[in-house]
């Protein structure tokens, strides 16, 4: 699960900067430089997403300053699968931050925190060398795997807070063991994405609660890794990062790494966090009661508990929070804002074009399953695809964006009817991530789900701007206490009641959608 920027394409590249979106600056005018000069800290958060690096600069205050990012590309070696090479996050981190140091002094950067894609496997060897591409978060291919795992240890979602699912890292360790047991034999360690890329920051084998949350291998209760788990999908416990808190030390900058990012050596560097949690940290979502929705290539609804709620039998995920003592409670919906960008690319069409056709849209809207790559919560199918019903001869690309932008609002109805078996939903939920700028997506998903949204001030940010304030918790600049923030809200998304019949209806057809189309999914 991660946050891109899906109106990517609509930002112009600079020149000499190839795949680098132009620096977004908050404050346009001056940028605080190094302490001594200004008095001023900063703070670096990277992000590392599935279609993009982001890297945001943070002022003392915990305020963002700038922000750019690199993009990343995807490889499909067979229909269901989804790898990256780990050597093109490094070089895309490598971008990212020289683009920013072009444009703003970095050597008053006093921390570094991270924040990434989760559940990907990164294998290394006894060298720590990478064995194999990284598979990704939206690769299907554990799925048999999973379904082996819930007939012969259904006592085990309750460990992990969540039915095994072909997404998570430890259904794809038991894949390997099978299907590819030259690698896995030859496997030293594990890492998740974000963690690799701390790997060659500071040099050690660390991750956060939320990363490890994600992977089917954490006791979320106790907070550690579980030897039944590690048992049940044939990995080495001891092939498996130490957990931290996201606002601990993960350790000082290497000098290799300082010198190729242009930053100062021995910057303190924090663990940082799954996307998901960094995001939460982002607007506030630290304690129980606070809530939001992300809207990137994946979507989440996501609530702050203060103890470990497992309700695997709803779809949802309980998982541990990258901060101490804290959990949450999320729908996780593999298909955010990315269906959206999905159709511009098929229709040769920009985002914000086919957006404005679709607001006026006033013919019949087919409706559209979102699921180009299965769907988690309430489904866990991972082999259920998209699909349009209802086209007609005067059926325009209007009219299909519309169908695609209801249908990311239907798949969050999902999500909050199975919050709503354990977990009460906080209003207004602030929404973050790239789909944020669309006022119709959010106006679209208030009125189908009945729940008020707002977006905050900085909403693009996301999970880099949360990375970036952990580390100056990390390094004694912010307590903990100072994470409790919500953003100023830039525009509020309020139910409009003469929309209500009209998305009941439609959600109770895209619901017999799916189970119409289930049984035609492509079973191997």
């Amino acid at each position: 699960m991660e946050f891109a920027n899906f109106l990517e394409e609509i930002s112009p590249r600079p020149e000499g900067f190839p795949g680098i979106r132009p620096l977004y600056f908050a404050r346009p005018k001056t940028l605080p430089c190094a302490k001594g000069k200004t008095g001023h800290l900063m703070f670096l958060g990277i992000d590392l997403g599935t279609s993009a690096v982001k890297v945001s600069l943070v002022g003392d205050d915990l305020q963002p300053l700038a922000t750019t990012s690199v993009a990343l590309t995807l490889s499909t070696p067979h229909p269901g699968q989804s790898e990256q090479d780990p050597e093109d996050w490094r070089r895309a981190t490598i971008r990212a931050v020289r683009a920013l140091g072009a444009e703003a002094d970095l050597s008053g950067v006093a921390g570094i925190g991270l924040s990434g894609q989760m559940h990907g496997a990164v294998l290394l060897g006894a060298d720590d060398a990478v064995l194999r591409p990284a598979i990704l978060w939206n690769d299907g291919r554990a799925a048999e795997i999973c379904a082996r795992l819930e007939a012969e240890h259904p006592e085990l979602a309750a460990i992990a807070g969540v039915r095994p699912m072909p997404g998570f890292t430890a259904p794809k360790l038991a894949w390997l063991a099978e299907h590819e047991p030259e690698t896995w034999g030859k496997v030293a360690r594990v890492c998740l994405p974000k963690d690799h890329i701390g790997l060659w920051l500071h040099g050690n084998h660390v991750t956060d609660g939320c990363d490890a949350a994600g992977t089917w291998w954490f006791d979320q209760s106790a907070r550690r890794w579980s030897p039944a788990l590690c048992a049940a999908t044939a990995t080495d416990p001891a092939w498996l990062p130490e957990p931290r808190d996201g606002t601990d030390l993960a350790g000082p900058l290497r000098a290799e790494a300082a010198e190729t990012l242009g930053l100062p050596p021995g910057v303190p560097v924090a663990v940082g966090g799954g996307d998901i949690a960094a995001g939460a940290v982002s607007v506030g979502a630290v304690r129980a009661g606070r809530g939001f929705i992300s809207l990137g290539t994946s979507g989440q609804l996501f609530t702050a508990t203060d103890g470990f709620r497992a309700a695997p039998e709803a779809g949802l995920h309980s998982f541990a929070h990258c901060l101490p003592g804290q959990w949450f409670q999320m729908a996780a919906m593999l298909n955010g804002a990315r269906p959206m960008s999905w159709f511009a690319e098929v229709a040769g069409q920009e985002v914000g074009a086919l957006l404005e056709e679709a607001a006026t849209a006033s013919g019949d809207i087919p409706l559209f399953l979102p699921y180009l790559t299965g769907e988690r919560t309430p489904h866990g199918d991972s082999r259920i695809r998209g699909a349009f019903y209802g086209l007609a001869d005067a059926t325009g690309r209007g009219e299909m964006m519309r169908a695609v932008v209801e249908a990311i609002a239907y798949a969050f109805c999902d999500g909050a009817e199975a919050m709503r078996l354990t977990t009460a939903i906080p209003q207004p939920l602030l929404a973050i991530g790239g789909g944020t700028r669309s006022d119709l997506l959010l106006q679209t998903i208030a009125d189908a789900t009945g729940l008020e949204l707002a977006r905050g001030a900085g909403a693009e940010a996301g999970p880099g701007l949360g990375a970036a304030r952990m580390a100056a918790v990390a390094i004694g600049a912010a307590r903990l206490d100072d994470l409790d923030r919500q953003p100023e809200v830039d525009r509020a998304f309020t139910p409009r009641a003469a929309q209500a019949a009209r998305h009941a209806d439609r959600l109770a057809r895209y619901r017999a959608l799916y189970q119409a189309l289930k049984p035609l999914r492509q079973e191997t």
